[in-house]
């Protein structure tokens, strides 16, 4: 018999889980080395730029959607418009999400063995080139990848099985506040350092000449997967949100705190890129191979690396809790199953492709389909298409197609003149802004402009 649909127990829990669906390795990992290489403070305004005119009415059209049915993914589009194909959203965002988990846990895993590496100490050389090594050769094996691969996706699960309150609502309410705390921690540690003043400069002074058409889509994408939209995460998780969750208000909260986040980790990792003459355009290798380089020139540095690698762990988890949940929740609603069978079946599928996808450095690196490796195939499919594709669709639907008392039931509910104002902004970037800029996005991942 279908269990009965659980309710995140109080707002502060709501706003958790959601900021958790969003702060991830996109925050602390990927905003840092985008900025480097797009020039730091430019491209920081930008961002900020597509957060608030993008990021929060495509936030607020999944909450709508979400709140309004208390459904899945699928099953919300197929209550909204019966008998029409927008349920294929659905199903994209479904795909997409095991994808994500996927390969996502991959990269996830690799900050659990740097957090291994961290306790037991990784060793006499400690140069930018002998970090680089360790990485390869790291990546590059078949068993240790794959390990650490499993043991975050077992994680997962044990989280995830326990429900909405006592499993994903409760470890939200854990991690965000340590979350938070290492972050100023490490904040406040790195303004001590020689090169903070530098380090700022470069993340806050923006240098417009650097501006390319190319960095503008750079930073419209990283505000994209930053926020997680066209996911379904936040059409799932805004499914247990109680009537009274103001949602605009709940949107405005959580693409605040995770650009906040983002920025704190600018703050963070360039006073000690210029503190220890590193390159801020270093890229992706950034937290595996120059951050750590930088953490054993740092008195105390065992504990810095420590908490480093902790705070990614915890970043990475509150994001595949939220990807896993988009499946799960699709299985219990459609086929009336217990959450643990959903939980256990999803997991499982995670786990067989994320071997696939740790072993594409190693192993299967020479497997290929259309000439990509399983991670970097499930990766490019998720990223430059699934959400992009169901990012517009939502923004479509819920400002052209849905009928405009929901959106007015669920952004105003009390007909304030603030109220709807908000509402109109809301849909005047959903049917005119929203929509060109994600297909802009979409046609410069591939390629096409």
């Amino acid at each position: 018999m279908t269990e009965k649909r659980a309710h995140f127990a109080t707002r502060l829990g709501a706003i958790a889980t959601t900021v958790g669906s969003a702060v991830g390795l996109g925050n602390i990992w990927r905003f840092p080395y985008e900025a480097g290489v797009n020039g730091g403070g430019a491209f920081l305004l930008i961002d900020l730029f597509f957060v608030f005119v993008i990021g929060i009415p495509v936030v607020c059209a999944e909450f709508i959607i979400g709140r309004n049915t208390g459904l899945n993914i699928r099953g919300a589009f197929k209550k909204l418009a019966p008998g029409k194909s927008w349920a294929l959203i659905g199903y994209m965002g479904i795909l997409a999400s095991i994808l994500i988990l996927s390969f996502y846990s991959v990269v996830a895993g690799w900050t659990l063995e740097y957090l291994r590496l961290s306790i037991v100490g990784f060793g006499a050389e400690n140069s930018v080139d002998s970090f680089h090594s360790r990485f390869d050769t790291f990546a590059t094996s078949d068993i240790s990848p794959v390990i650490c691969t499993l043991l975050f996706l077992f994680i997962n699960y044990v989280i995830v099985i326990r429900g909405v309150q006592r499993g994903i609502e409760k470890m939200s309410n854990i991690m965000m506040p340590i979350l938070f705390i290492l972050l100023v921690v490490f904040c406040i540690n790195s303004l001590m350092l020689p090169g903070a003043s530098q380090g700022l400069s470069f993340l806050f002074n923006p240098d417009f000449s650097k501006v390319t058409p190319s960095v503008m889509i750079g930073a419209m994408g990283q505000a994209f997967f930053s926020l997680s939209l066209g996911l379904g995460c936040l059409i799932t998780y805004s499914s247990y949100f109680k009537k009274d969750t103001p949602l605009l208000k709940t949107a405005g909260i959580m693409a605040s705190i995770d650009t906040m986040v983002a920025i704190l980790a600018g703050i963070i990792i360039f006073p000690a890129v210029f503190t220890f003459g590193m390159e801020p355009a270093a890229g992706p290798r950034l937290v595996f191979e120059i951050l750590p380089s930088i953490f054993t020139q740092l008195p105390g540095s065992t504990i810095w690396s420590i908490l480093f690698f902790f705070l990614l762990f915890l970043a990475s988890l509150s994001s595949t809790i939220s990807m896993s949940e988009i499946s799960i929740a699709y299985l219990v609603d459609e086929f009336d199953m217990s959450r643990r069978k959903a939980t256990t079946i999803i997991i499982s599928i995670a786990m067989v492709l994320g071997v696939l996808c740790a072993l594409s450095f190693g192993s299967l690196s020479v497997v290929t389909v259309f000439g990509l490796t399983f991670f970097n195939l499930f990766d490019y499919i998720s990223s430059n298409i699934l959400l992009p594709i169901g990012g517009m669709f939502i923004s479509i639907f819920v400002g052209y197609v849905l009928d405009r008392r929901i959106v007015k039931k669920e952004l105003s509910p009390k007909s304030s003149r603030r109220e709807l104002t908000g509402m109109r902004l809301v849909i005047l970037c959903l049917r005119y802004i929203a929509p060109i800029c994600i297909a802009a996005v979409f046609l410069y991942s591939l390629g096409i402009f």
